[in-house]
């Protein structure tokens, strides 16, 4: 169950439906629904919109907004400046460019 809320958080679920009343080919009633459910980080990279008043300033949200990848050896979310300059902090991992910084032990 959790590795299906985290593929949906991730990935991201939208439904979309179109309901219609109608009479005799009249239409009387009409309604349109959108429903969408991620998480703050793949809502803000597909562009949905939020509700008005949303606190955008928050820590929550400028960690949404900072670009991520999966770290090539363990496969978690790492911040993509971090990842190239310096490496993986869940697993160690560093990248060629890191690795020419630094200087060899």
């Amino acid at each position: 169950m959790v590795d299906v809320i985290d593929r949906i958080l991730d990935k991201g679920l939208v439904i979309n439906a179109d309901i219609t009343v109608s009479v005799a080919g009249v239409e009387l009633l009409g309604i349109k629904i959108r429903a969408a459910l991620a998480s703050f980080e793949t809502a803000a990279k597909y562009g949905l919109e939020f509700p008005s008043g949303t606190n955008y300033e928050t820590a929550a949200w400028k960690e949404a907004m900072v670009g991520k990848e999966n770290c090539p050896q363990c496969d978690k979310r790492v911040a993509t400046e971090e990842l190239i300059t310096i490496g993986c902090p869940w697993c160690g991992w560093i990248s060629a460019k890191a690795k020419a910084i630094k200087p060899p032990a």
